[in-house]
């Protein structure tokens, strides 16, 4: 009986050490293919370097990562169905996402299955706004935020100008236009016309209709609110049409992958927002930063964007997030996660506790003239960084945030 203890509690063991090093499943919701493939691609790449970073220095609560990937298309139908083959894999976290729309729509399931989502591309104020909850946390900026650092700057260096709106028809679109409207004063949309396009689907004669008639205004500033592929396409018909040299162009969300499709030299002068750049870790200062720049650009021969920095930020912080709570359940993670202070890849960054915001500094930039690029030893320094706003000066109050909860019929708090 002694002996058939011993290989019982031997077994016991065994099998004990053989659970906890059984790998936690992360579950990637991005587009692998469709007009945001480019950003979706970058969110891999830094999803991979951080998960490989976590296991190098012993996993999390002695347990190795592993991700599972799924492609949207940035389409919101299949992202939910992609939350539910992911929840079904066990997955212990939901993240990605270059699209606003799905971004909220598999949100919305992942709560449904008890599981957090962090969104990484999704700039739609609406996303924790009146459609946030509890099992949302975004990374990135909002639409605000990047308008008001838009809007600063704009104000000051192109005053009193009249602006064309060309906007993706869905909540990105509509609501940083509404934003970049009410921070550079252009909400009178007689003075200051706009169309929208399609989304997903918009055609080139979408693009060539809405650039027409902006070039038959009298505008001064082109504010194209389209993002990746879309904004390359409207670009490259832009300057056919002449407008890349008649007005200033504005996108309010640029990123790397975007320049680099539609080249420096059609991109160059273009002003928008970005929440990192690869130059953003030396600007603040960020050691960590830094070696998260040389790393990517280690293995990847390339400096990593926005896009790549969300995700890696997003495993990073929910990897401390469990190993703070000492355990992977979702309530614990959300107790940890809000109001948690941190440093990563930049100056402070914080996850808001009533909204799920991760308030940070913004950034307005703007895309470098070809010949500058070309000084670059990888050719991708694309953008000089014009003005910075902190997250205090930049983000909705809760008085604000309870006021659009309000008048969308939501709960004031996040349920």
């Amino acid at each position: 009986m002694r002996h058939l203890s011993a290989i019982l509690a031997l077994w016991a063991g065994i099998t004990a050490c053989a659970q906890a090093a059984e790998p936690i499943t992360l579950g990637l919701n991005y587009p692998r293919t469709g007009p945001y493939k480019e950003e979706g691609l970058a969110q891999m790449r830094g999803a991979l370097l951080a998960i490989d970073e976590i296991n190098a220095a012993g996993g999390v609560l002695g347990r190795p990562l592993r991700l599972s990937s799924k492609d949207t298309a940035s389409r919101p139908a299949k992202a939910v169905k992609n939350v539910d083959k992911l929840a079904a894999e066990g997955a212990a976290m939901l993240f990605g996402g270059s699209s606003s729309a799905v971004a909220i729509a598999a949100g919305k399931r992942a709560k449904e299955h008890g599981l957090l989502y962090f969104g990484t591309l999704t700039y739609s104020n609406d996303t924790t706004g009146k459609d946030g909850h509890r099992y949302m946390f975004r990374e990135c900026n909002n639409a605000w935020m990047s308008a008001q650092v838009l809007g600063q700057y704009l104000n000051k260096t192109l005053p009193n100008k009249r602006y064309f709106y060309v906007t993706a028809d869905y909540t990105w679109g509509h609501t940083t236009e509404a934003s970049l409207r009410q921070a550079t004063a252009s909400d009178n949309v007689g003075q200051h016309a706009g169309v929208r396009t399609p989304f997903p689907g918009a055609r080139l004669a979408d693009y060539t209709d809405a650039l027409t008639q902006a070039a038959a205004s009298d505008a001064d500033i082109l504010a194209l609110v389209l993002f990746g592929e879309d904004l390359v396409r409207a670009m490259r018909i832009a300057h056919d049409l002449g407008l890349t040299s008649r007005m200033q162009i504005v996108a309010p969300n640029l990123t790397q992958s975007m320049v680099e499709q539609a080249g420096p030299g059609l991109m160059q002068g273009v002003i928008g927002t970005e929440p990192w750049t690869w130059r953003v870790p030396a600007l603040e200062k960020s050691a960590r930063g830094e070696a998260f720049v040389e790393a990517f650009r280690t293995r990847y021969e390339m400096y990593p964007s926005s896009s790549a920095a969300s995700a890696y930020s997003i495993v990073q912080q929910w990897a401390d997030a469990a190993t703070r709570a000492r355990s992977l359940d979702s309530e614990a993670l959300i107790k940890a996660l809000e109001g948690h202070r941190y440093t990563l890849l930049k100056d402070e960054q914080q996850w808001r506790a009533f909204d799920h915001q991760n308030l940070q500094t913004v950034y307005a930039v703007k895309v470098k003239t070809r010949d500058e690029v070309l000084k670059d030893p990888l050719k991708q320094d694309y953008f000089e960084i014009v003005d910075r706003l902190d997250a205090s000066s930049a983000l909705p109050s809760l008085a604000d945030w309870q006021a659009e909860r309000r008048a969308a019929g939501q709960p004031l708090t996040l349920q």
